[in-house]
């Protein structure tokens, strides 16, 4: 980060107890503070980013950036993208037999309509968010929300396995392009206070939401109509996201976007790095979906573990040489993982995502595969999480500036943690649904609508303005791998419990059955491991975490700062401004 010009005031750096008082997450400062106000700005109007008014309490209300109206559009336009990304993993997965049997696909490789979409999604992530940040985030969450809106209506009519899971993978690619840079434009767009928090409550609510109505879409269609439509259904959902991005998200302003051109803009792009990551997650992901499906006696898939962790360390030492002896601007900045709070809500993403995703996976074979019950019943069963989801945003967008974020965090995690738990625990099969069912979804999208707003916010204001797209890129690549690690090791649990109750190898086990107790202590044994992993991440955050202050702490008054938001080493924390 630059230093400011000698008419600007120093860098604002805020000690311990201070920070805590404001509500700022320690471990933050605010990078490049703007100018000082003369002597007489006591009675001026309030100002952070955009002038703004202080209320009776002494809090800063800044004002909005376009009217009311525009930036409820904006937000539901961003938080869009967040929506279809899950809705169209969630929705497939739904009507994958039905997929298979029309296009002839063997059940051994129908999960790569789903893994091809993961894989692309996860890989492209950190060069999508590096490229939006440079060559404009409005333009590259159009292009992307459009590119998703053609591959998804053209899915449908493809007739061969390879091409439809080609399209698969393509529409991940544009998906890894318009999510990060949602979070980038969010960002960058509001400046801190209440219009921000509801910001970014309402674009974390979009993700498991977007599952919970994927199940409901897709169970609905094939239910009543040809599975087909639910890739036309989802293909309309992006076409109406593209064009509401051209209509609501404000073009960059003059001053950024003069004298650069395209050619100039892709050229300072770090295309060396980005290789090396893509490649580097590619290779570990990939690995991960296959060591479950060909065996983890395999040769190769270790392999190709080793080749990923080095492709991976190469990225890393690269993106530190270009920080620290080039002018170039890296792909990623290797010192913001100084801070070890920056580096403990990554792997809390990991974490918590790995332990979310595999128990809406696995309370989907319950209800399908063990009890046997049809698409549609299946998907009544997630309608109440939609409820609790909306009403959970709701109530988080306040509460996050009045809690200590790693409250909230353990409190989400806890939720999340109860749903597993819920599931695992020996249950008679005559038990009602709403008896544990029903309270286990409510509760695991509670701690999905506490847990993601409080991380994506936190991210936001530890990177600074010219960061913020690579900063969506990078917390949504952390759930990425933590999804591909926990479903990696939850599947391998559940097989060989599965083979181990049935006498058989674990090759031998098959798949689940309508009623089978095998099954049954199988996906019991998944839930505990889901558990395991969200007690895991309580534990990240009461260790690391705890004393963060309020991340969304409207500030007062006296504690303001003009300028944007950026990370501080931890051993600023002890100096005095």
């Amino acid at each position: 980060m630059g230093s400011p010009g000698p008419q600007r005031a120093r860098s604002a750096v805020v000690d311990t107890e201070k920070a805590e008082e404001a509500g700022r997450p320690q471990g933050l400062e605010i990078a490049n503070a703007g100018e000082a106000p003369p002597a007489s700005a006591a009675s001026r109007p309030i100002t952070i980013g955009r002038a703004g008014n202080e209320d009776e309490d002494g809090e800063i209300k800044p004002k909005l950036p376009f009217s009311k109206a525009r930036s409820i559009a904006l937000v539901a336009t961003v938080t869009g993208a967040s929506f279809l990304n899950t809705l169209s993993i969630q929705s497939v997965v739904i009507i994958l037999p039905t997929i298979g049997q029309d296009l002839n696909i063997p059940d051994s490789r129908l999960q790569w309509i789903v893994s091809s979409y993961a894989l692309s999604f996860g890989c492209f992530l950190l060069l999508w968010g590096r490229i939006a940040d440079i060559y404009g985030k409005r333009r590259i969450f159009i292009w992307g929300s459009g590119f998703v809106a053609v591959t998804m209506i053209a899915n449908p009519f493809l007739p061969n396995e390879i091409a439809f899971d080609l399209f698969r993978g393509l529409q991940g690619l544009g998906a890894a392009a318009n999510v990060p840079t949602a979070i980038g434009i969010l960002g960058t767009t509001f400046p801190p206070g209440k219009a921000k928090n509801y910001a970014f409550s309402a674009y974390a609510a979009g993700a498991p939401l977007g599952s919970v109505f994927g199940n409901l879409l897709a169970g609905f269609i094939a239910s009543f109509a040809n599975w087909k439509w639910v890739f036309g259904a989802t293909g309309g959902l992006a076409i109406v996201v593209t064009a509401a991005g051209i209509f609501f998200i404000p073009p960059p302003p003059a001053h950024l976007t003069s004298g650069k051109d395209s050619a100039g803009l892709l050229r300072s792009v770090d295309w060396i790095g980005g290789f090396l990551v893509t490649a580097g997650i590619l290779a570990l992901l990939f690995a991960l979906t296959e060591g479950n499906t060909v065996g983890w006696d395999t040769v190769w898939i270790y392999l190709l573990v080793v080749v990923a962790l080095l492709l991976i360390g190469m990225f890393v030492a690269w993106q530190w040489y270009q920080e620290k002896h080039t002018t170039k601007k890296p792909l990623m900045k290797v010192s913001v993982f100084k801070n070890s709070r920056f580096c403990a809500a990554m792997i809390i993403m990991a974490l918590f995502f790995a332990a979310f995703n595999d128990f809406l996976i696995y309370a989907t074979y319950f209800f399908q595969d063990y009890q046997g019950l049809s698409a549609l019943q299946t998907t009544l069963r997630f309608i109440p999480t939609g409820v609790a989801g909306v009403i959970t945003a709701f109530v988080v967008s306040r509460l996050i500036s009045r809690v200590p974020t790693w409250i909230l965090l353990v409190i989400g995690n806890l939720a999340v943690s109860m749903s597993c738990l819920l599931f695992a625990v020996p249950i008679s099969n005559g038990t009602s649904y709403f008896a544990f069912g029903l309270p286990a979804f409510i509760l695991s999208v509670i701690g999905a609508d506490i847990t993601w707003p409080s991380l994506t916010l936190f991210t936001s204001k530890c990177l600074s303005q010219d960061d913020q797209a690579l900063g969506g890129a990078l917390i949504n690549s952390m759930g990425q791998i933590g999804r591909a690690i926990g479903l990696a090791i939850t599947t391998a649990i559940q097989t060989a419990v599965m083979a181990q109750e049935r006498g058989v190898s674990v090759e031998e086990s098959t798949k689940i059955l309508v009623g089978d107790p095998a099954s049954l202590s199988g996906l019991r044994a998944a839930n505990w491991f889901s558990f395991a992993l969200a007690v895991c991440c309580i534990v990240v955050v009461v260790v690391f975490f705890r004393g963060t202050g309020i991340v969304g702490k409207i500030e007062k008054a006296t504690e303001r700062s003009n300028g944007e938001e950026g990370i501080m080493n931890q051993a600023d924390t002890s100096r005095k401004s």
